[in-house]
């Protein structure tokens, strides 16, 4: 089957709330207006925190909203080996390096930057970039401390990543934080050594995204504003892996009452709960504005 894919890929760590429903929406009517196919993906690459209970929440949700998707469902506990020879091929190529530093220690350098009068970098999610002084650790001191077992995640050597992969851009059909919309210059080295790997998950969720993405054809990536200088990492991790590059589509994110970015525990705006108070799903469209959202778009 041709044309377009779209994908709606949540975490199943807690119950979906108004603004997951918008999302889902928009890609569901996007999918079903172009003739393409419509995608549900489980992120459920972090076992510390997903939950069999809510990735059935997650389904039940979606189809009294009334989403239909094809089968079967991609789930990413299942492809972990896939993710592992990935990084394990960025490894081999020396874009990769074993970072030692807990976030305890990170966090007491940064400090220590702060207090001596200069500021500390921080990424666009306004965490503190991590120093990157163990990039230049000679080899044997490395294989020293892994062969001790002193836990540690694999960094993406930023510098050596960006010389290799060259200019990066993207196509954005929606809008970025500032605005940003069509051809949209991607800068990666904002998020400095970004973590690709980790002892409590096989790889980050940077990595798993665009290689399931890759993986399930996906064509059109549509997706809240809070994604979208992500997307920078994304487009450097398609190239370096050979990987086609998506339109990208970033839409507005629905905002509680103090005009915050909703949260997975307010269960005032929890579609289960939501929907146990009887409110019906066409005033669920009606809340979060999806059908002026969707007349918005040129077909």
């Amino acid at each position: 089957m041709t044309g377009p894919v779209f994908r709606f890929a949540p975490s199943p760590n807690g119950r979906l709330h108004l603004g997951h429903a918008f999302s889902a929406l928009l890609n569901f009517e996007l999918a079903r207006r172009a003739g393409g196919r419509f995608l549900l993906r489980i992120e459920d690459i972090d076992p510390a925190r997903s939950r069999p209970e809510y990735e059935q929440a997650i389904r039940e949700d979606l189809a009294w909203l009334g989403l239909e998707w094809e089968l079967p469902v991609h789930r990413q506990s299942e492809h972990l080996d896939f993710y592992r020879e990935a990084l394990e091929a960025l490894a081999d190529r020396g874009l990769l390096y074993p970072a030692f530093l807990s976030r305890r220690e990170i966090d007491e350098r940064v400090r220590r930057i702060e207090t001596s009068g200069t500021p500390a970098p921080h990424d666009p999610d306004g965490s503190p970039l991590y120093p990157g002084e163990e990039r230049t650790m000679p080899g044997a001191k490395r294989l020293a401390l892994m062969e001790e077992g002193r836990p540690f995640t694999w960094r993406l050597d930023m510098a050596k990543a960006t010389a290799l992969a060259g200019a990066l851009d993207w196509r954005e059909l929606g809008e970025g934080t500032a605005g940003e919309r069509g051809t949209v210059a991607a800068r990666p080295e904002m998020w400095g050594d970004v973590v690709l790997g980790r002892r409590d998950a096989p790889v980050s969720y940077h990595l798993a995204v665009v290689l399931d993405d890759a993986a399930q054809g996906v064509t059109d990536i549509v997706r809240g504003q809070d994604l979208f200088h992500a997307t920078s990492v994304h487009r450097l991790l398609q190239v370096l892996l050979g990987l086609p590059a998506p339109s990208y589509r970033h839409h507005r994110l629905i905002l509680d009452e103090d005009g915050k970015k909703l949260s997975k525990s307010l269960a005032s705006t929890g579609l289960a709960e939501l929907r146990a108070a009887g409110v019906s799903v066409p005033e669920i469209r009606r809340r979060i504005g999806i059908d002026a959202a969707l007349a918005a778009i040129p077909s």
